[in-house]
C-alpha cells in the first residue's frame, strides 16, 4: 500500500467516525413514537449538554445543527452524515515529500529544519518547516522510527596506532586533593600509549600524559575523546576529535571513547 493509499484510508476513517457521531445524535430525536413537541425538547437537551466528539474530546453542538443533520439523514441516510473529503490539490510536490521522507528515514535525527535546508540546497526551493513536520506526523514517521531500535556492531581499528581512545577517570583523594587519571588507548590492541595522575581535569594534565606516548610511538590518524570536562585537544595537536555523542563503554579501570 503507498503512502497515498494509506492518507486516503485514514481520512476516509475519520470521516466514517464523523458520521457515526452525527448519527448518535440524530437517533436521538428521530424516533417513530416521539410527537413533534418530544423531538423539539429533546433536541433543545442535546444542544444544551455536553459530548463526546469523533476527536476524542467534548462538544457541543448546537439546535440548528442537529436539525439540519436529521433533514440530511431523512433525505440521504447515513452516508450524507458522512462528511465528503476535502477536494483540495496539495501544494507542495509529491516527489518533494518523497524525498523529505526519504532523508528522515536515512538519518532519524534530522529535525524538518535541517531536512528543509538539504532540500533548499539541492532544489533551490523547499516547503516550510512546520509543512514538513506536519508531513511527518501525518505519516507517523517519528513513532515508527522510535520504534526501530539503532543497531550497532562492534568498532574496531582495522591496524594498531590508526586510533587512540582516551579519557580521565576521577581517582582517590590523595593529601586533601582530588586525584585524576588520564590515559590513551591503542583502539586496535588495546595497549596503553600513556597513563598519568593529575590534580586537575584540564588540557595541560591531558598534554602531559600525551607528549610521551607520541614521543614513543608517533602520531595516530585521529583520537577520539570522551565527553569529560576536557575540552577538544584539536586546538593544541591537531589530531583529536571531541566526541560528546559517542558510545561510552568501560574497559579496566579507565573510560574508553567508542567511536560508533
Amino acid at each position: 500500500m503507498t503512502q497515498a493509499d494509506e492518507e486516503a484510508r485514514r481520512r476516509a476513517e475519520q470521516a466514517r467516525q464523523v458520521g457515526l457521531f452525527r448519527y448518535r445524535l440524530v437517533s436521538e430525536v428521530t424516533g417513530p413514537q416521539m410527537s413533534a413537541r418530544q423531538r423539539g425538547q429533546r433536541v433543545r437537551e442535546l444542544a444544551a449538554a455536553e459530548h463526546d466528539g469523533p476527536g476524542g474530546g467534548k462538544v457541543r453542538i448546537s439546535e440548528q445543527t442537529i436539525r439540519r443533520w436529521v433533514r440530511w439523514w431523512r433525505a440521504g441516510g447515513f452516508e450524507a452524515l458522512v462528511p465528503a473529503p476535502a477536494r483540495v490539490s496539495p501544494r507542495t510536490p509529491a516527489e518533494v515529500l518523497a524525498l523529505a521522507v526519504a532523508l528522515k528515514r536515512e538519518n532519524p535525527e534530522r529535525t524538518a529544519v535541517q531536512i528543509t535546508r538539504i532540500l533548499r540546497a539541492q532544489a533551490g526551493w523547499a516547503p516550510s518547516d512546520r509543512t514538513v513536520q506536519r508531513h511527518f506526523v501525518r505519516l507517523e514517521l517519528d513513532r515508527e522510527l522510535e520504534g526501530k531500535p539503532q543497531v550497532f556492531g562492534r568498532f574496531e581499528a582495522s591496524r594498531c596506532n590508526e586510533i587512540w581512545t582516551g579519557d580521565a577517570l576521577h581517582g582517590p583523594v590523595i593529601t586533601g586533593r582530588k586525584t585524576y587519571l588520564f590515559a590513551f588507548l591503542d583502539d586496535r590492541s588495546r595497549a596503553v600509549m600513556a597513563a598519568r595522575f593529575g590534580f586537575s581535569e584540564d588540557t595541560v594534565r591531558l598534554a602531559a600524559a600525551l607528549r610521551p606516548a607520541l614521543a614513543s610511538r608517533g602520531v595516530p590518524e585521529p583520537s577520539a575523546l570522551g565527553s569529560s570536562g576536557i575540552r577538544p585537544g584539536w586546538r593544541c595537536y591537531g589530531t583529536f576529535l571531541d566526541c560528546p555523542a559517542c558510545r561510552v563503554d568501560r574497559i579496566g579501570s579507565v573510560r574508553v571513547t567508542r567511536v560508533p
